[in-house]
Parts: C-alpha cells; structure tokens; sequence
C-alpha cells in the first residue's frame, strides 16, 4: 500500500497525524490504534515525515502564487544567481562557471532556420537577455527588451578530430562579462560539407543543466517548423525567470530559510573535512582547477537492471546509481561517513518547468555506512537522505557553508569533494528535416572538485563522463576506477542483499592477474644453492636496492648482508654448526630478518618462539629442542623462562657482534642439514 492511501485510510477512522521536527504525533478514537497500525506507523515513519513534510511545503508554496509581475522595479539576482556572482567577483576570467553543449549535426544544414531558432528562443526566455549591473554595491538584473545573433561559422574541414576538439576547448573555456550581453555564444565549425558541429556556451549564471534540456527541445520543434517555413508552434510561457526571482523572495522568508538551516546544520554536524581518495599525486596546497574527462558507457541490459531494481525498491535512478557511488567511494577511501555534492533541478512548481534559469542548487548528501548493511538496506537509507534532501533544497549551499563554518582550504572545496550528477536531458540522436543532431559531452579541461561523475539515459543505455581534477589523478586511474564502479553495478543488480563489503569491485581482466598471473611465482632455483646463498647473490647484483622495511626503517641488501654475517660468524664463534638449533625470540622488526638469516649462513636451525606463549609452553620448547642459543631482545628476557641455552639479545648486544667479520661466512651446510624446527598444536616440524 502506498503512504499516500495509508494515511488515507487512517483519516477515515478518524486517526489524525501531525509533525513536529522529525516526530510524529498520533490522535485516535478509543480503540483504533491497534498493535498492527503502531507497528505499521513505526516501520514507515520515514515514509511518513517525508510525505507530510513535502505536503507542509506544497501548502506554504501554494500560499503565494507565482504569477507574472510587472518590471516597475528593479529586479534583484535569485539566490542560485547571488551564488554565480559572488564566484564572478573573485575570479573574473574564470571559464569554471561556462556551461556548455555540444551538438553534432550531420546532413544537409539550413543556416538560416538553426539561427532563426535560436534567436525566437533567446526571445522567449528572459534569461537569455540578461545582464546584471550594480546600483550602489547591490546587483540587479537589466533585462533587453530584444537582442538576436548571428552565428559564426569557423571552418574546420580536413583537420583530425583532437585538433577540432582543442579548439572547442578553447571556445568553451572564454570568459564572458556579465554586464555585457549576450551571456551565451553559439559557433558552428564545419568539420565536413554536411558535418557541422554546434558549440552553445552560456554563463551558468543564466542557466543551469535543467536549462540546456529545455534550450535542446525547443531547438528541435523550432528548427522543424522554421526550416519548412511553418510557424512556431511553441506555447508562450506564462511566467519569466524574473516572476520567479520576486516570488522566490517572497516566499523563502527569513523564518522559512533559518529552519531549513537548521536541518543542515544538524544534517552535517560534525562531517570528515576532507575525502581522503588514494591519488596518484600530493595533493596540492592551491587548487589549479586543471581538469580532464573520461568517458564510459554501460549496456542497455544492465542499465535496464538497474531501472527494475530501483522500480522493486521503491527508489529512482538517481538513487540506486548515487548509493553505488558511495559505495565505490567508501570501498575507496575506506571512510564510513561519504558527503557527496549533487546539484538539484529545485524546481518544485510546474510553472517553472518550461524555464530556461539558474535554478541550481547544490547539496551535500551524507551517507554513513555503519555495520556493513547490505545494499538493499543502504539503498533505503539513501531514498531517506535524498527525500529529506529535497525538502530542505531551498536555502543555499553558501548559507549552509557559513552557518556551518567548516574547516577551510585552499587545496580542496568544503563539505564535499566529489559530485555526483544524473542529467535530464538525453544524448540520443534527433532526426530533423534533412538532418540529425547529437548531443555530446563537451571537454572544459577544468575540473572544480577532486572527482565528479555525470550519467545520462539513451537508448543504449547510460553512459557516464568522469570528470576529474588532473593534478590528483592519472588517466590510467580513472579508467580502473570505471570497471570497478561497473563491476559493482553488476554485482549489485545481481544479488542487491550481499552487504557493503563482499561487493566485488574487481574486473574480470583484475582478477585472473591477481590470482593466476600474480600467483605464477614458480621459479626454478639452482638445486645445489640454498636459501642463503641465493641471498648473497642477489646482494651481489642489487646491493643497493632496498632488501628489508619495517616503519620507517629500511636496510639494503649489501647492509642486511653485512649484519647476517656478522652475526653468523658471532654464532659460530659460540659453537653454532648444522643442525643446532637456536631458539628466536623477537618481536617484528628489523632484527628478526637479521636473526633468521644470520643462523642460516651460520649452518644452523632457528625455532622462532612467541614470547606471548604460556611460561610452560616456552619452557617445553626450550628443553625439548635443547636450544643451544635463544636470540631475543632486551625488554623480552624477563618474559621468557630459565633454560639451560645461551642467551644474545640483538639489541643491547650488537655493540660485541658488530666486531665480526662482514664476509660470507662458511658453514658447510648440506641438503640433509635442518633448517628450521616449528612447534604446532601437535607437536613440531622439522625442515630442510
């Protein structure tokens, strides 16, 4: 049963249901509240708050009518439009905040009803004509009463596709004035005859993602009518970006906005500075924003598995793809507590739909990955936060920054440091009189976070565009990350109940190099050389190289070897040979890797001993191997029994075994000779 006819249900028996927070208070008739329905109450109350609240919020809207209004008075930015001009103050040339679209079109082009198009949109959407001028240190918006353009064609043909793409770059990434219309360019290159592409570039200031959908789809039914010289068969907006800014302010008072503050303030209480990703380089102390793209595409089957799943679930696309993405994060970083930024369409009323504007608002959504749920589970958490998410889109991400006071730098954006994306407009082909247009993902070479991932639906299923910043990552790195994050998709869909930690992240090609090409170590030695020998060889090819670390610690080859022989030849000066056995008591460290190779170059066995083993376990083994020297450690000798062997710790006697000669030592070991001695649960064993 949806909540929508269960709370229905309950009002016509008389049971009355009201929030206060995030409590839910119940009335009703004496006899009514039966064990099942509190039961039922209990395990939906999530469902319950975000309904109530959404339905508390529509009423509140519904309160102020946004109606078309009279432009007798300055008109002042939206709060999205404040957030662009204060990024536009501090850094002027910045192409960050270009947002772009890039179109392919193919086939026989009309110039003449493409700019005709576009001009009759630039004239239905204020937006598209307006500049922002300051009025005693306060921005307003100056909206044209008209303006048109003409596009420029920029002749490419013949040049190779990177080179085409280098220029885009360069045309996407020019700065624009925002006192200065138009606020948007569009250039068309002619790659070939009937091979164009379309480069449309606005201010995000004037647009957002939203947006370039609705710019999309009225080129389409534009372009079909003007180029068989039909009328445009587009209805007239009824409203402007404008109507909505005067209403905007009007209904996001002081109160509403403080208490949708508070909800983030209690929302991201104590959040991880920082996401703490493994890069391929430092991370830098200033963010250059140097960025680059990668592009991938997942099968229509699995796209349409996770559809189905999201559909059983309860949940949308978004949803199942975001929670996924936190766990590729959390696989990642291995953080419990993952803040990943999302720009919202916030675009709760229909008769903003149809608008071309900066509605954007981004918000952070913190997921906490406790216990190792399963991913059904968190996928339920998700829909939550994102719900509650939506209820509180309103007040801006800058507002929530400052109440919040987050700690600050320089190297990264606070809050977040990873976006996640799902766009609402298609990248599928059009088919228009005489031509067909694609949309394609344009590259900005900027990235404003460490990592951001955008998908779009086709009819071919998702495809998805990493966006990352270059001074943290290799190329090679985000193309793993990729199998790894469609790896996990696949695995999801496959069994959504595996918990968090057992989803595989590794691609087929990972995991037959990590266990048969990585696990192929069969090597055939020489037959006549043991273990120490082989060392001393490989001492005479390396001996610089790092042999041994522990901490921060390190020896080489040619300094382990001078160290085991010192100690070898200190052994045999105290009776060591092949077959005796040594007892070896140390702690991980450096000395131990000395003390295992000095026995053998001495000839003799080591049986290693835990000093954490009960007194009596270490006393039988002792007497039992009739250990003639025990290696240890100075603060490990009051742990260990009394036995009749002799006893060296590596530490506070190395000043004596250093006087030893650094050479090779000569044993005359042989293969029948032991070379280590292990006591099990059973008993011990003996090697050669």
């Amino acid at each position: 049963m949806n909540i929508e006819k269960f709370l229905t249900n309950l009002q016509t028996k008389g049971v009355k249901i009201s929030i206060d927070g995030d409590q839910l208070s119940c009335r009703a008739p004496k006899g009514v509240m039966t064990a099942a329905i509190q039961q039922e109450l209990k395990e939906r109350k999530t469902e319950i708050l975000a309904f109530l609240k959404e339905a508390q919020t529509a009423t509140q809207y519904n309160s102020f009518p946004l109606v078309p209004v009279t432009r007798d008075r300055e008109v002042p930015l939206s709060f999205a439009q404040q957030r662009m001009w204060f990024l536009y103050q501090l850094d002027k040339e910045s192409p960050f905040y270009n947002e772009s679209l890039q179109v392919r079109i193919v086939g026989k082009l009309s110039l003449r009803a493409l700019e005709q198009s576009i001009n009759e949109i630039i004239r239905r959407h204020e937006a598209l004509r307006t500049t922002f001028v300051v009025r005693e240190g306060i921005p307003f918006q100056a909206i044209l009463p008209t303006l048109a353009i003409a596009i420029p064609i920029v002749e490419l043909q013949g040049l190779p596709e990177a080179s085409v793409q280098q220029i885009v770059t360069q045309e996407v990434r020019q700065p624009f004035d925002l006192s200065i219309a138009p606020l948007l360019r569009v250039t068309l290159v002619r790659q070939q005859a009937e091979s164009h592409l379309l480069i449309l570039t606005m201010h995000h200031i004037i647009t957002d993602g939203w947006s370039m959908g609705i710019f999309f789809k009225e080129l389409e039914v534009l372009y079909h009518a003007f180029s068989k010289e039909q009328p445009n068969s587009l209805p007239e907006l009824t409203i402007q970006y404008a109507d909505f800014v005067l209403w905007q302010r009007q209904w996001l008072t002081q109160q509403v906005q403080q208490k949708q503050l508070d909800y983030w303030k209690q929302q991201l209480a104590g959040v991880p500075p920082l996401l703490e990703l493994p890069t391929d380089y430092p991370r830098p102390p200033v963010q250059s924003f140097s960025g680059s793209t990668k592009k991938f595409q997942l099968e229509k089957d699995l796209t349409s598995q996770l559809v189905s799943l999201g559909q059983q679930s309860g949940v949308t696309l978004f949803m199942t793809l975001l929670a996924a993405f936190a766990v590729l994060l959390h696989r990642y970083s291995s953080q419990n507590d993952i803040c990943i930024g999302s720009p919202f369409a916030n675009r709760d009323r229909q008769e903003v739909d149809p608008l071309i504007g900066c509605f954007v608002n981004t918000l952070v959504l913190r997921t906490q990955i406790e216990d190792n749920p399963s991913f059904s589970d968190f996928l339920q958490q998700v829909r939550s936060i994102v719900w509650d998410a939506q209820t509180h889109q309103d007040v801006p991400f800058e507002q929530v920054v400052e109440a919040l006071q987050p700690e600050r730098s320089l190297g990264y954006n606070p809050l977040f440091q990873v976006m996640f994306v799902l766009e609402n407009f298609s990248l599928d082909t059009l088919e228009l009189p005489g031509i067909s247009l694609t949309p394609e993902m344009v590259e900005r070479g900027t990235s404003g976070f460490d990592l951001s991932l955008s998908m779009w639906q086709t009819q071919k299923g998702l495809i998805g565009s990493w966006e990352y910043n270059s001074d943290l990552f290799e190329a090679d790195t985000i193309a793993r990350m990729t199998g790894h994050f469609q790896t996990l998709l696949e695995m999801i869909v496959a069994n959504p109940e595996l918990r968090v930690g057992e989803l595989s992240l590794l691609t087929q090609s990972e995991q037959h190099q990590l266990l048969v090409e990585w696990n192929n170590t069969q090597v055939e030695y020489p037959q006549d050389k043991y273990i120490h020998q082989l060392f001393e060889e490989q001492c005479l090819s390396t001996p610089d190289a790092v042999a041994v670390v522990f901490e921060n610690q390190q020896l080489t080859y040619h300094q382990l070897n001078c160290r085991a022989n010192q100690l070898a030849h200190y052994l045999q000066s105290l009776g060591v040979k092949p077959d005796t056995l040594l007892g070896i008591c140390i702690e991980r460290s450096l000395e131990m890797v000395v003390g295992l190779l000095g026995i053998l170059k001495a000839g003799g066995a080591y049986v290693p001993l835990d000093s954490e083993y009960p007194s009596e376990r270490l006393s039988f083994m002792l007497e039992d191997a009739q250990v003639r020297v025990l290696l240890t450690q100075e603060h490990l000798v009051e742990k260990l029994p009394q036995h009749q062997g002799r006893v060296v710790c590596l530490d506070t006697d190395w000043g004596m075994i250093s006087q030893s000669n650094q050479q090779n030592p000569i044993a005359g070991v042989q293969a029948s000779n032991l070379a280590y001695v292990i006591y099990t649960s059973g008993g011990s064993n003996a090697k050669k």
